[in-house]
C-alpha cells in the first residue's frame, strides 16, 4: 500500500525525478498497468476492480494530502477512520508527506530523472 501511496504522491505532484524512483520495481509490487493508469489520473480509481477499498481511501488521502491548499472532508476523515487505525493514517500521512517534500526539493534544485525505472517501462501504461 506504501508503493501506492509513494506512486500517487509521485504524480500528484507530477515529480519526473519521483515518479522514476517510485517506479522502480514496479512489477514486482504487483502494480498492474490498470493500476498505475489509475495513479496516473488517466483512469477512474473507482473502475479499478483489483483496488482494495483501504487502497482505495489511501490514494484518495494521498491525493487530498498533495493538494493545495489542504482540505480534508469530513465524510472522507470519517471513512478513513472506519478502515484504519490511528497508527496507520499516521503512516499513510507521513508518506505522502515526505515524497512531497522530495518532489518539491528535487523540482527547485532542477534534479532531472535518475534512470532508475529506465528498464522497467512502467512510466507511462502501454
Amino acid at each position: 500500500m506504501l508503493k501506492l501511496v509513494r506512486l500517487q504522491t509521485s504524480f500528484a505532484v507530477a515529480c519526473p525525478f519521483c515518479i522514476d524512483m517510485n517506479s522502480v520495481e514496479d512489477a514486482r509490487a504487483n502494480i498492474t498497468r490498470e493500476e498505475l493508469a489509475a495513479l496516473q489520473g488517466q483512469t477512474d480509481v473507482e473502475s479499478v476492480g483489483t483496488f482494495t477499498v483501504r487502497e482505495r481511501l489511501a490514494i484518495e488521502y494521498t491525493r487530498l494530502i498533495s493538494r493545495a491548499p489542504l482540505s480534508f472532508p469530513q465524510v472522507f476523515v470519517q471513512k478513513l477512520v472506519e478502515h484504519f487505525s490511528e497508527r496507520e493514517i499516521v503512516i499513510l500521512a507521513t508518506t505522502a508527506a515526505q515524497v512531497n517534500y522530495w518532489a518539491r526539493l528535487m523540482q527547485a534544485l532542477g534534479i532531472p530523472p535518475a534512470g532508475f525505472s529506465d528498464q522497467c517501462d512502467l512510466q507511462s501504461p502501454a
